[in-house]
């Protein structure tokens, strides 16, 4: 020890932020034990660096007693008083017990320790830059694939892309740049890990936040996404200003901010529609495009009943489903879609209050293709 490692732990302190205090006193600790080890001592042994020079001494500490029992631990009070006359029984003598060839092992236990706690304070910084990213978003590049994860860089860590949370239409190549969700940040005894997800509903969110000025200023707001990744999915917005349109705000001129979200995500289509706190017109927009008749409420259960043209009502539920699951996701309501005809013919429609009332005009609310009927 010297004081060429001081000055190498001062560096550290200012380049890592590493209390040199504090890999001193570890670096203590871990000579205690290598003293033991390799000097088969079991004596109690307290090591001291001088935090100036950098010298280091190994004290053996020793009880004082009456009549000793254990040399290694206790201390008659006559030698005790040897020493100093004022040592009483029950007090701890120091006596140096330095051996001259521990210099080597000293060396070698402050480069472990100094390198242990590099590492992890170096882990301690990244797990703190990540723990703020929960739930943001990325570009990584991918490194490599084994059939559980997809491996991506984000610069200073890699992120674990599993299986679950991978796109079923995209490919991952390695070299690629991709946008990923950051769904969960853990800190484990490897260092923190990090989980990533191209399938988290979060990801459109924070595509559109991104794309879309009006939503990172907060004068349009996303209300609620439903996403089957990879084939479609459905955003509500809504704008407390009367005189912004927060559907054209996310579609763009000519499109373009939606479109750039399409492309980023594959192709995946959107729907992007008004949300309403009126549950009638929320769920007639979520159904979009199709077009609705008329929507029945019933507030305890949380459902609806949904009336639409008898030549819409494959465009209503979608293929296999889809449309309708999304907008019943994406509302939280119950959604039970039935023709024009069949609701005639169970005399739910037409309802003589709504006859002349009740109109929609969702047809504009959608970005996207329409679904094969």
């Amino acid at each position: 020890m010297n004081s060429q490692l001081l000055d190498a732990l001062t560096v550290l302190e200012k380049e890592k932020g590493i209390s040199k205090d504090v890999i001193i006193d570890a670096i203590e600790a871990a000579l205690i034990s290598a003293y033991k080890r390799n000097f088969n001592q079991a004596q109690n042994v307290r090591v001291d660096i001088n935090r100036e020079t950098g010298t280091m001494q190994v004290f053996a500490r020793k009880e004082v007693v009456e009549e000793v029992t254990d040399p290694r631990l206790e201390i008659s009070i006559h030698d005790a008083m040897n020493i100093n006359p004022q040592y009483e029984i029950g007090d701890v003598v120091e006596i140096e017990v330095t051996p001259k060839e521990f210099g080597r092992i000293a060396a070698q236990t402050a480069k472990q320790v100094v390198t242990q706690r590099v590492r992890e304070a170096e882990r301690g910084v990244i797990y703190s830059e990540f723990i703020d990213r929960e739930e943001d978003i990325m570009t990584g590049i991918v490194q490599r694939t084994d059939p559980k994860y997809i491996y991506v860089s984000l610069g200073k860590i890699e992120a674990l892309l599993p299986q679950s949370e991978q796109m079923p239409n995209e490919k991952y190549e390695p070299h690629d740049r991709i946008k990923v969700f950051i769904t969960k940040v853990e800190k484990t005894t490897k260092g923190p890990q990090i989980f990533v997800s191209r399938t988290h509903p979060g990801l459109l969110k924070r595509l559109f936040e991104l794309e879309v000025p009006e939503i990172y200023d907060g004068i349009v707001e996303i209300k609620s996404v439903a996403r089957e990744a990879g084939d479609r999915s459905k955003i509500s917005v809504h704008s407390d200003n009367p005189e912004v349109d927060p559907v054209g705000s996310c579609v763009g001129p000519k499109g373009q901010r939606v479109q750039a979200i399409v492309n980023e995500l594959n192709g995946e289509k959107i729907d992007i529609v008004r949300w309403s706190k009126n549950p009638v017109e929320f769920v007639a927009n979520a159904l979009s495009p199709s077009k609705v008749l008329d929507v029945i409420v019933d507030e305890e259960e949380k459902a609806t009943t949904v009336i639409v043209p008898d030549y819409q009502l494959s465009l209503a539920i979608g293929k296999r489903g889809q449309n309708a699951r999304l907008a019943a996701k994406l509302t939280g309501w119950k959604i039970d879609i039935k023709s024009e005809s069949e609701a005639r013919e169970l005399n739910i429609y037409p309802r003589e209050e709504h006859d002349s009332l009740f109109q929609f005009d969702n047809t504009d609310d959608e970005h996207g293709e329409e679904q094969d009927e």
